[in-house]
């Protein structure tokens, strides 16, 4: 008798698709619905060079002053709330995917900043935040001599 690796995940996965199965054979085949997100949060790029680190969000629909942005210690954080936008129409919608409500991202820097010197620009829904580096954190570069 060999040993063989238990995979958790794996069952569970099978035993989700013999449920689906025995359900589309029972009630035939089901609707596709689009799957139900209990909350989003802004995609961010995080980049840092020799000076600075920089974190740049997307956040489509807002507006700067909808939008929070502090720094405690090593951790940066964006809020803000997208609003849903209600229009009342004779219209059946068959899909909505746009998300909407409050969000909260939490961004853990990989280095030390000046909180003072921090710069915030918004255009076209994406957020640019700037935090340069203290002086500590800047690589210095040392000169190797020849003996």
């Amino acid at each position: 008798m060999a040993l063989v690796p238990w995979k958790p995940l794996e069952e569970l996965g099978t035993l989700r698709h013999e449920m689906d199965r025995l359900f589309e054979r029972f009630f035939g085949e089901w609707p596709t619905w689009p799957k139900y997100d209990a909350g989003w949060a802004p995609r961010i790029d995080l980049a840092e060079n020799k000076d600075s680190v920089t974190i740049k969000a997307e956040l489509p629909g807002l507006e700067a002053k909808e939008v929070d942005v502090s720094i405690f210690r090593d951790t940066l954080t964006i809020k803000g709330e997208k609003k849903e936008e209600h229009e009342e129409k004779d219209e059946h919608y068959h899909l909505v995917e746009r998300s909407h409500g409050a969000f909260s991202r939490m961004v853990r820097l990989p280095t030390a900043v000046d909180a003072e010197k921090i710069k915030a620009t918004f255009k076209n829904g994406v957020l640019t935040v700037t935090l340069p580096k203290t002086e500590e954190a800047r690589q210095k570069a040392i000169s190797v001599s020849a003996e």
